[in-house]
């Protein structure tokens, strides 16, 4: 039985590259530096909508009851509330579930998406700026592109943190060596 790893990303070279490193991100449920932030906030917003449809729906008395306008209109900030303290995480560890990259002698090859496939190529010869950043247990991610003025919070969507504006490998194992990989490829 082939592994579909290996043939989603063989069906992606073109003639005469060859793959000098392939992987996939960390699985499971993980935290993020943007999580410090998304983490109380989330827990607030959460909190207040919740709140306001709990006086909504049991505190207000029968004889002022808004009818069903107030309480429809709390039920997408709850739904958001819940998503972003709980189904966020599950979302973002799906998409790194689905996640490949690779490294050729060519580019950058990333495969992603859950409910449709996409693939980001990115060529190592043009690409201005390859930066990483390492964790103490050497895992890391390597970007591809100047980062954005804004700064890196910015980077981040809100709703689907694993997508980041910039292509990157997120999340993977022994990054300094992947980096010296990509150094290499780029120096052809």
């Amino acid at each position: 039985m082939s592994d579909p790893f290996v043939s989603s990303i063989e069906q992606e070279l073109g003639s005469g590259e060859r793959v000098l490193w392939k992987d996939r991100p960390r699985g499971g449920l993980r935290l993020r530096g943007s999580d410090i932030i998304l983490i109380p906030f989330s827990l607030i917003w959460a909190g207040f909508a919740i709140f306001w449809e709990a006086m909504v729906l049991f505190k207000i008395p029968k004889d002022n009851a808004p009818g069903l306008l107030f309480p429809i209109f709390g039920i997408p900030f709850v739904l958001l509330g819940l998503y972003f303290v709980f189904g966020r995480f599950f979302v973002d560890a799906k998409m790194r579930e689905s996640a490949e990259y690779a490294v050729t002698n060519r580019r950058a090859i990333i495969i992603s998406g859950i409910f449709s496939r996409s693939v980001r190529s990115i060529n190592l010869q043009t690409t201005p700026e390859i930066t990483f950043t390492e964790r103490p247990d050497r895992s890391g991610t390597i970007t591809f592109g100047s980062a954005p003025a804004y700064g890196r919070w910015g980077q981040r969507d809100l709703l689907f943190p694993g997508m980041s504006a910039q292509p990157a490998f997120e999340m993977i194992d022994d990054v300094r060596a992947v980096y010296d990989v990509i150094q290499k490829a780029k120096q052809g």
